[in-house]
């Protein structure tokens, strides 16, 4: 079931927190780093951030799959964190937690994410939900990131 996660639970945050290194870890091995840069979040910081979580959850609580928005202007939404547990990947969740934005923030024209350029699996999912290449940059850890934009 896909929710709201609210950030005044310590055990969300510290949910989210831990997927967020699972997830990390396994794409900077994915992307060829040889070394992960350190993750600046910490519990206060995620839990403080003005991003809006939303999270798949088992009955139990258990968090298997996150996704951060952010409204950068009025007609605009800027996906900034999707992740998925490294357990659970390839079981759709990722797919599920993009659409559920999508249909729930239909009033808005524009979306962006960024991903590594390198990350096939994120890659085909934003082209698959109709999200274009518009630009690529650089990481300070030197991964080639591209920007995706969908427009409605």
């Amino acid at each position: 079931m896909i929710k709201q996660l609210m950030l005044k639970d310590a055990d969300i945050v510290e949910q989210l927190w831990s997927l967020q290194h699972s997830a990390y870890r396994l794409e900077a091995q994915a992307v060829g780093l040889k070394e992960t840069p350190p993750l600046p979040d910490t519990f206060d910081s995620i839990r403080t951030s003005s991003e809006v979580f939303f999270g798949e959850l088992t009955e139990d609580e258990e968090l298997l799959g996150a996704i951060a928005i952010r409204e950068e202007l009025p007609a605009t939404l800027e996906i900034t964190r999707l992740m998925v547990h490294p357990d659970h990947l390839r079981q759709g969740i990722g797919a599920q937690l993009l659409q559920f934005i999508l249909d729930n923030h239909a009033e808005k024209q524009t979306f962006t994410v960024t991903a590594s350029t390198l990350n096939d699996p994120a890659v085909a999912l934003y082209r698959k939900y109709g999200f274009r290449p518009v630009q690529q940059v650089n990481s300070a850890a030197g991964v080639e990131l591209t920007i995706f934009r969908l427009y409605r």
